[in-house]
């Protein structure tokens, strides 16, 4: 079978939203069985989820997108309801990431046993058994793929850690 990559044109339908809160808009990016067949792309659902970080109006992103079945958690960092100091160390950190993240996949209409795939982000390597810990405490039996990646920083210095997730939703 042969395929070919298309791109969809944008319409003004593309941001409009449902009365749930969902952005309805067309995929930008497809793929059709020929260029022939031209665009076999149907609207989609996009639900947008907030936390209430106070960078998602600021840098304008959601703390979760899901579109159709695919969850996608954004980068989260240990921000405090209150605004105080994160937890000192990477556990505590890894802890109220996966704690924002989960709410965020619920909100979403996911579980952690949908999650595909993680990625935790560190600013030190020799944090990586606490915040793998952590990351074993939600996810010890459902064995997502991973990744624990050394950056330079983030945006607030006093963050050590940041975590990603993708899910898949399925049929319980």
């Amino acid at each position: 079978m042969k395929y070919a990559l298309g791109v969809a044109a944008k319409s003004k339908l593309a941001w409009s939203h449902d009365c749930h809160g969902y952005v309805l808009g067309r995929p930008s990016v497809h793929l059709f069985e020929s260029p022939q067949d031209g665009d076999t792309s149907a609207l989609v659902q996009r639900r947008l989820v907030s936390s209430g970080s106070p960078y998602e109006p600021v840098v304008g992103f959601s703390r979760a997108v899901r579109v159709s079945d695919h969850v996608f958690v954004a980068g989260t960092a240990p921000v405090m309801p209150d605004g105080g100091d994160p937890p000192a160390d990477a556990y505590g950190q890894a802890k109220r990431c996966f704690d924002i993240v989960l709410k965020a996949l619920e909100e979403a209409g996911a579980a952690a046993e949908d999650v595909v795939r993680t990625r935790v982000y560190l600013t030190r390597a020799e944090d990586w058994q606490e915040a793998g810990r952590a990351h074993g405490e939600v996810f010890a039996s459902i064995r997502p793929a991973n990744a624990i990646i050394v950056v330079r920083g983030f945006v607030d210095p006093r963050w050590l850690v940041e975590i990603e997730v993708d899910a898949v939703v399925t049929e319980r």
